[in-house]
C-alpha cells in the first residue's frame, strides 16, 4: 500500500510527465535545535521518506533534483540560496543575486518595487524553472515567496507536506482523491456566498471575522493544473480573513505536534491576538514569537477539514484535514489573499466547531453544527 500510495503522488496527485523535472526537498535539524525524542525520531524518518519518494519518481520522469538543507526553524520562514537555484534555475538565480533582490526576497523585506523587479527576472527565464515540486522539509515552505514565485509565474506545481509522517501514507494519504476533490469543491462554493463568519467550539473558542473580498480555496489533492499548490495530504477548504476585522477568543488544546497539559486562551482584538494565557510551556514560545514582530499576531487563515481519512490530532498537517474540524492560523498569509508578509505561519485546530456563514444579503446559514455539516453542496 505505500508504495502504491507514494507511486500516486507522482501518478495522480502532480500527474508527472515523463518529459519534466521535479525538485524534492526536505530539511535537518540546526546545531543547536531542541527537540523531543520523539519528534527526532519522526524528522529522521522524513530524510529516509523524502530519499525514498525521489527514488520512486525516477521512473516517472525525465530529472529529479533532490536537496536537504539545516532547518529554518520557523514555518512560512524562506528556504536558503541553494533551493532558490535548483528551483528557478542557475539564471535566474544569478540574476536575481547580480540584482540584489534575492536578500531582501529571502529575509521577507522586499518592497513592492523589489517584487516588481524580481517578478520580471523570474517571468523573463521562467522555462529553466522545474515542473514540479515535492516540498518534504519539517518547516512549512507554503506560506513563502519561492512558492508563490514557483506556482504563480513559473506554473510549477507544488506539493507542501510539512511536518510529514510515515504513519499518513496508510491513512490520510491513502483516500480517493477524487471524493475529495468534489467534497472540497462544495463546500468551498457555499463558503463563497458569506461575506461574514462566526465560529464556536464546546471548548469556549469563539471568533468572528470578515470575509469581504476574500476567496476561499480549495486544497483537494488534485494538483494537476498548471501553478496548483497544496497540501498531501489534502482535504481542506480555506482563506485569509480580511485583516482588523476578526475578535474573540481562541482556545488551544493541542499545540502543533502534541497535546497540551492544559489550554492556552488567545485573545483577539481588531484582527490581532493581544494576549496569551496559560501556564504551559508552550504559550511562552507562543508570546515569543508574537513579539517578534506584529504581523505574527495577525488572523491569517480560517481552514475547514474535509479529509474522512484523518484522524490523528497531535500533527497539524493531517489534524487540519480532518473531515469537520476547522483551524485558525496566525501569521502570513500574503500567499492565499492577504496583505501580510511574515516569516511565520501557525495553524491551531478546533474540533466539533459550529460556523455561521452571513451572506451579504444578511441571510445566516449554519455550514456546520458540532462537527457535522448541515449543508455540504
Amino acid at each position: 500500500m505505500t508504495t502504491k500510495t507514494l507511486r500516486n503522488i507522482f501518478s495522480i496527485n502532480l500527474s508527472v510527465k515523463k518529459s519534466e523535472s521535479v525538485l524534492i526537498f526536505t530539511d535537518m535539524p540546526f546545531k543547536g535545535e531542541v527537540i523531543e525524542d520523539l519528534d527526532r525520531c519522526r524528522r529522521e524518518r522524513l530524510r529516509d521518506i523524502a530519499i525514498l519518494i525521489a527514488e520512486t519518481g525516477k521512473s516517472f520522469c525525465k530529472k529529479i533534483l533532490y536537496h536537504e538543507y539545516p532547518a529554518t526553524g520557523s514555518h512560512g520562514a524562506e528556504p536558503p540560496h541553494e533551493l532558490w537555484a535548483m528551483a528557478f534555475g542557475e539564471t535566474t538565480f544569478n540574476e536575481l543575486k547580480a540584482q540584489k533582490l534575492l536578500a531582501p526576497l529571502i529575509k521577507k523585506k522586499a518592497d513592492d518595487s523589489d517584487m516588481r523587479r524580481a517578478e520580471e527576472i523570474i517571468t523573463r527565464n521562467k522555462k529553466y524553472a522545474v515542473n514540479a515540486v515535492i516540498a518534504l522539509s519539517n518547516y512549512s515552505t507554503s506560506h513563502t515567496r519561492f512558492r508563490d514565485l514557483l506556482t504563480r509565474i513559473c506554473k510549477t506545481r507544488y506539493a507542501s507536506m510539512p511536518l510529514f509522517d510515515a504513519a499518513m501514507l496508510e491513512g490520510a494519504m491513502n483516500v480517493n482523491w477524487r471524493l475529495i476533490d468534489r467534497r472540497t469543491r462544495g463546500i468551498a462554493r457555499i463558503v463563497n456566498k458569506a461575506e461574514a463568519v462566526e465560529i464556536k467550539t464546546p471548548n469556549g473558542t469563539s471568533i468572528s471575522f470578515s470575509k469581504k473580498g476574500r476567496k476561499a480555496e480549495s486544497d483537494t489533492g488534485i494538483l494537476t493544473a498548471p501553478g496548483a499548490f497544496g497540501n498531501l495530504p489534502a482535504g481542506e477548504v480555506y482563506l485569509a480573513p480580511l485583516e482588523g476585522t476578526a475578535n474573540g477568543r481562541l482556545v488551544l488544546e493541542f499545540a502543533p505536534t502534541m497535546q497540551l497539559k492544559s489550554p492556552v486562551t488567545l485573545t483577539v482584538k481588531n484582527g490581532f491576538v493581544k494576549e496569551v494565557s496559560g501556564d504551559e510551556e508552550y504559550a511562552g514560545y507562543l508570546r515569543g514569537k508574537l513579539s517578534e514582530r506584529i504581523e505574527n499576531a495577525n488572523i491569517a487563515e480560517l481552514g475547514i477539514g474535509t479529509n474522512d481519512m484523518a484522524k490523528r490530532p497531535d500533527n497539524i498537517l493531517e489534524s487540519e484535514k480532518i473531515l469537520g474540524t476547522i483551524h485558525i492560523a496566525l501569521g502570513d498569509n500574503s500567499s492565499f489573499g492577504g496583505n501580510v508578509s511574515t516569516p511565520f505561519h501557525q495553524d491551531f485546530v478546533f474540533f466539533r466547531p459550529t460556523v455561521i456563514l452571513t451572506c451579504k444579503n444578511g441571510i445566516r446559514t449554519t455550514l456546520m453544527k458540532n462537527g457535522r455539516f448541515i449543508n455540504a453542496g
